[in-house]
């Protein structure tokens, strides 16, 4: 422990909430530039928009979603056609506020004029999207799953997945939504930390029973009642796959801004919480991605009107510690070095914030009985990190033993590069970012000025007599302008990279008109790229001449 900082540098840090909580030049960070930015709701939702627009099919498992304020009237007026078109549709729809959390400000609608137009819908933008009416139910309860995945590298692509998660249930019966219950969040909202005030929740010592389960249990029972468990998991493997494919292109522009390509900074890894819905077939729908799920391993609870103690939950226990465990594991800086058969675990890991530092101190200095609450607190955080020390640092029997073989079997699962041959031709945006990139000119910048913009047309020889320069020009200031005025980052003036993947579109089907847009999407990739290398062969040539 390093209560008051530490001067060498560390192999490990472990950061509480973002890349950015202290100034990292080396080693390894638990956290993604960015990736708060990116899995927030609106973010998200565009991110997946973008990909079912090239790949409707492949894209099906999230929900149809519109962006409020501003795709209002577009949200009413589809609404109002999909309706008159099919006078029997019935339609439900969940608004979830951009930057909540823990079930905070979500609410079920029958229609857009129900909609709470208050102030707060201009200050707190939303997602509304199509409410999944018939779910999976176990115990006629309605739950999600927790899904813990690693992201252990950008570049090349690595990512991990748990081979367990949690199933968190609602408190009541599940029925379909009506006018009648749309306002029962305990039977529609699977949030934990909304159900956990119901008189309905059940604490259990048991990893099968309760409102809180392991994933494992409900794969059992489903696979006893005769359903395709294997074909879930390929199911919920490829969602998550495709979802992080949609996700890359923005972290990359946040990681070149803070850890620009050739000077010295931390490498990253996170782990990310996947929110996912089973519908009555067993299809996987993604609800959303949480950049900082929660690794607590105990829960409150009530010994009297207001007073409350922590006390363990096995099942959080089971699946958090394994799955920080293996991270570790994983990211070891020391194992490709480490040559003795004995196990040492000399990795210094740093942990942030300061509050889990000095526990020892802090328990020791809390004596008088209006502390022990408190104290309690800190003794389940001790014991966690005590449990993941012990669970990293187990003594090997005298036999000669590698380290790796002390230890349970990695719960973590790789499937990416793994199954990259199945998933590559989804790499589009991947491919358009990288071209952003190239253009920004400014390190350390996430926006690409009208110069970047034109450099880029004019090196990939996009201009022609049907679209002059001023056209370029055009094209730049209508579409940077709209997504400006969105309010999405007003740091840097300029286009953001969702604006020029729409900018990028826009050129792709005018010069290939008869195609698909995904093939107009790849063809252009394709042209940009056979010419930038081109240009390049011939500066090269031009150097040595």
């Amino acid at each position: 422990q390093f209560p008051f900082g530490r001067r060498l540098p560390c192999d490990i840090y472990w950061h509480g909430v973002s890349f950015h909580d202290n100034n990292i030049f080396s080693g390894q960070v638990n956290k993604f530039p960015g990736m708060m930015e990116t899995v927030r709701k609106i973010t998200l939702s565009r991110a997946m928009r973008t990909m079912q627009d090239l790949f409707p099919l492949e894209y099906n498992f999230y929900p149809r979603s519109w962006i409020l304020p501003e795709e209002l009237p577009l949200f009413v007026a589809e609404v109002r056609m999909m309706k008159d078109s099919n006078p029997s549709w019935k339609p439900t729809f969940i608004v979830k506020p951009d930057g909540g959390c823990q079930g905070d400000g979500i609410y079920l609608i029958k229609d857009p004029s129900d909609i709470r137009l208050t102030g707060s819908i201009q200050s707190r933008p939303a997602v509304v999207q199509e409410y999944i009416c018939k779910p999976l139910l176990v115990d006629k309860l309605k739950f999600d799953i927790r899904l813990y995945v690693l992201l252990k590298s950008l570049e090349p692509l690595e990512i991990y997945i748990a081979k367990d998660g949690l199933s968190r249930f609602c408190t009541e019966p599940y029925q379909e939504p009506t006018l009648k219950n749309l306002h029962q969040v305990f039977m529609h909202l699977t949030n934990y930390s909304l159900n956990i005030h119901s008189g309905n929740f059940i604490h259990s010592d048991s990893v099968n029973t309760g409102s809180k389960r392991t994933f494992s249990s409900i794969l059992c029972r489903l696979s006893s009642r005769g359903a395709d468990v294997k074909k879930l998991w390929s199911d919920i493997i490829s969602l998550v796959i495709k979802t992080i494919i949609a996700l890359t292109p923005e972290l990359k522009v946040y990681y070149q801004s803070d850890i620009p390509a050739g000077k010295p900074g931390p490498t990253c890894f996170q782990i990310l919480g996947f929110d996912i819905l089973l519908m009555k077939n067993l299809k996987p729908m993604l609800l959303e991605v949480n950049a900082n799920p929660s690794m607590r391993i105990e829960h409150e609870q009530e010994l009297s009107p207001g007073v409350f103690e922590n006390v363990p939950s096995p099942v959080d226990e089971e699946v958090k510690v394994a799955v920080i465990r293996d991270t570790l594991r994983l990211v070891d800086p020391q194992k490709k070095k480490r040559k003795d058969t004995h196990l040492s675990f000399h990795t210094y890991l740093l942990i942030f914030p300061t509050q889990f530092q000095s526990l020892h101190a802090g328990i020791a200095g809390m004596k008088d009985k209006q502390h022990k609450h408190h104290s309690l607190k800190l003794s389940l955080k001790l014991k966690f990190y005590l449990k993941l020390c012990q669970s990293l640092e187990q003594e090997l029997p005298d036999a000669p033993r590698s380290a790796e073989a002390a230890l349970p079997s990695l719960c973590l699962k790789q499937v990416f590069p793994k199954y990259a041959k199945q998933f590559s031709y989804l790499r589009l945006v991947d491919r358009v970012a990288a071209l952003f990139i190239r253009f920004l000119g400014v390190k350390g910048t996430t926006k690409l000025g009208p110069t970047g913009f034109r450099t880029f047309i004019r090196n990939c020889k996009l201009s022609n007599s049907n679209f002059s320069m001023a056209a370029v020009d055009i094209l730049y200031i209508d579409i940077t302008r709209r997504w400006n005025s969105m309010g999405i980052d007003h740091k840097d003036s300029g286009m953001c990279l969702q604006a020029f993947v729409e900018a990028f579109f826009c050129l792709a089907q005018k010069k290939y008109k008869s195609l698909p847009l995904h093939e107009q999407v790849a063809s252009l990739i394709e042209l940009c790229e056979c010419r930038l290398a081109a240009l390049h062969g011939r500066r090269l040539v031009w150097g040595c001449g």
